[in-house]
């Protein structure tokens, strides 16, 4: 048996072991005021390379794919100096992100506790990433650390801890998703800081299943759901 062979053969059973054992149940129990009931995800993970795995996470119709950033990737806010005292990237590394204090433009933000974020509801306007992280030369690296995909049904929220998932209605035509808050963001511009800026920032993905990216912008409604693990 030649070794290319061996080699295929022990990622062939390494992924049907990982199939197998990665079928798990989480009940999402959301937030008093939204829609009532437990939502469950089926989370799947597979090899794309000899050293990245991905993983898919699926909650009812939607879908998200996770995985981990090359460290030498953009962020996709480039803005952010800090995270938890760190660089960001030392601190993405380390794992210090979730609800970890961190720095933009010399204002530091403080993220809700994962209890704080259980009772979250919030009506703003959403806008979506801009068009350079949409058609990206490179890939992009969220906060969270996660690779970004333009496509996928993701979110930068200032505040929520890091990863969330949240239900997000658009107010103005009915429209409402759930998506995956993995990224820090929108902030003011760096010149026009008496702007307000939006209340979320929804990937090109989102915004399309929300009916708002030609328009650019919505009026929304953000809630989030409270995972638990069995």
């Amino acid at each position: 048996m030649t070794g290319n062979l061996r080699h295929q053969l022990f990622l062939t059973a390494l992924g049907l072991f990982l199939g197998a054992c990665s079928l798990i149940r989480l009940p999402y129990d959301v937030t008093k005021g939204t829609v009532e009931g437990t939502l469950w995800a089926v989370k799947t993970t597979y090899w794309v390379s000899e050293r990245t795995t991905k993983t898919v996470y699926k909650i009812g119709e939607f879908t998200y794919e996770v995985a981990r950033a090359p460290i030498e990737w953009s962020l996709t806010n480039g803005s952010i100096e800090t995270i938890d005292g760190l660089p960001p990237k030392d601190a993405i590394r380390l794992d210090r992100v979730k609800t970890a204090p961190y720095a933009v433009n010399g204002t530091t933000y403080y993220p809700m506790s994962v209890e704080e974020a259980r009772r979250y509801a919030e009506v703003g306007i959403a806008s979506w990433y801009s068009y350079e992280t949409s058609s990206p030369k490179a890939g992009y690296m969220t906060a969270s650390g996660e690779a970004f995909d333009p496509n996928g049904l993701t979110a930068a929220h200032k505040r929520l801890p890091l990863p969330t998932y949240a239900r997000v209605t658009n107010l103005e035509n009915g429209a409402s998703i759930i998506v995956r808050v993995n990224d820090r963001g929108p902030f003011p511009r760096s010149n026009d800081r008496t702007a307000s800026p939006p209340l979320i920032e929804l990937s090109r993905g989102a915004a399309q299943r929300l009916g708002f990216y030609g328009k650019g912008t919505a009026r929304v409604k953000v809630e989030a759901l409270e995972v638990e693990e069995k």
